[in-house]
């Protein structure tokens, strides 16, 4: 991590870029609802599609394998292509994806989502939905995957980008870092000038989804779709195992963040946005699954989670479950920030499995202190 803020704050400015370009492949064969191999599908965005899956926890070591957290190392350099595949820069479509965490839940997990994807990302091209990063709408993708496999449940995360998370996020670390000035005041102003029209595009994206499945010959009882809200990737002020003063929350811990700022993100923003998104479920008529508190304890800077050292490992139960902000940038991109990491990503496929073994209703998903993604657990709500 760096010693001066400037370095910092040049990598934070680059948080909202992303590069290269990504494809999905159609599966060729036909098949019907109700026959042909099963499949679950995942749409949406950067925390559906798998970003930041290269890290186990963070640690400070920049060579080598990280003290075992880059996934990329070979052994001689970094290859990002063994954890992102043909969209190492891209849509970060990782092996370790929520869809594809979520274990032998059906014969295909299938993986639209883009990191970086708004909602005009997902709507079909004939009705305005955009083409990102090389690929089609995801709708017009979906509609492909729904001709060739028998698609039982669609899981959807959509409207963070909508929304500016990640302008958030690097105004309120600029605040921190450069500034020292709160954050929370002015985005929170943002936030709420847009959530209404954002919010109409989440179930716009429902009705979209709905459209396909219909045209492709899917009755409404054929298949499930799941709207999923947003972890929360920072602590409470009190939860924060580093001083607010001084340089280690930027320097060593990753979470450049006030106190007044990180609670505003951890109790006001992530349960908005939370609540807004399970009204759009609600008048859609589809399930939610609500992941505000699934990073609980092992969020960047955690108390009760530590960072990877030589003497302390990477480890499910003990690492943070969290991409920290990279302000050196020398450890991956910086679009990975923020966003749950491999073990975080694992636990949220754990969660995916959990709700797709129950057929109605909302659900809440959580952690059980100290283990793993097999610890995940639902609650009614």
């Amino acid at each position: 991590m760096p010693s001066t803020p400037h370095r910092a704050l040049r990598a934070l400015l680059a948080l909202c870029t992303a590069a290269g370009l990504a494809s999905v492949a159609a599966p060729a064969a036909h098949a019907s609802p109700g026959s042909g191999p099963t499949a679950v599908v995942a749409m949406g965005d950067s925390y559906i599609s798998g970003e930041a899956g290269r890290w186990f926890g963070n640690s400070l070591t920049n060579s080598g394998s990280r003290n075992g957290t880059d996934r990329a190392w070979t052994g001689s350099a970094y290859d990002p292509s063994r954890v992102y595949g043909a969209t190492a820069g891209g849509c970060h479509r990782s092996d370790v994806s929520e869809v594809k965490s979520a274990g032998p839940i059906a014969s295909s997990l299938i993986n639209l989502a883009c990191s970086g994807a708004t909602t005009k990302n997902v709507f079909r091209a004939s009705q305005g939905g955009q083409v990102f990063k090389g690929e089609a709408p995801q709708a017009d993708q979906l509609a492909a995957v729904a001709a060739a496999n028998d698609v039982r449940l669609i899981a959807l995360s959509i409207g963070g980008n909508d929304l500016g998370f990640a302008d958030i996020i690097s105004t309120c670390a600029t605040d921190y870092i450069v500034w020292y000035s709160y954050c929370h005041d002015d985005q929170q102003d943002v936030v709420d000038a847009k959530i209404d029209g954002v919010m109409a595009d989440v179930g716009r994206s429902v009705d979209e989804i709905r459209a396909v499945m219909s045209a492709a010959g899917y009755a409404a009882s054929d298949y499930r779709i799941v709207l999923q809200s947003y972890p929360s990737p920072i602590p409470r002020a009190a939860e924060n195992r580093y001083a607010e003063s001084g340089w280690t929350r930027t320097n060593t811990g990753g979470c450049p963040f006030w106190n007044a700022d990180s609670d505003w993100a951890r109790d006001s923003l992530v349960p908005q946005i939370a609540n807004r998104l399970k009204g759009v479920a609600t008048a859609k008529g589809v399930q939610f699954l609500d992941l505000r508190d699934a990073l609980q304890g092992r969020e960047v800077c955690a108390r009760t989670s530590k960072q990877v050292t030589s003497t302390v490992p990477a480890s499910a139960t003990t690492s943070e479950w969290a991409r920290w902000i990279d302000s050196q940038s020398t450890q991956g991109l910086v679009q990975e920030s923020m966003h749950p990491n491999a073990y975080g990503q694992q636990a949220l496929g754990r969660c995916l499995a959990l709700i797709d073994a129950v057929p109605t209703g909302n659900r809440s998903c959580r952690n059980t202190a100290g283990t793993g993604a097999s610890g995940m657990y639902l609650t009614t709500g």
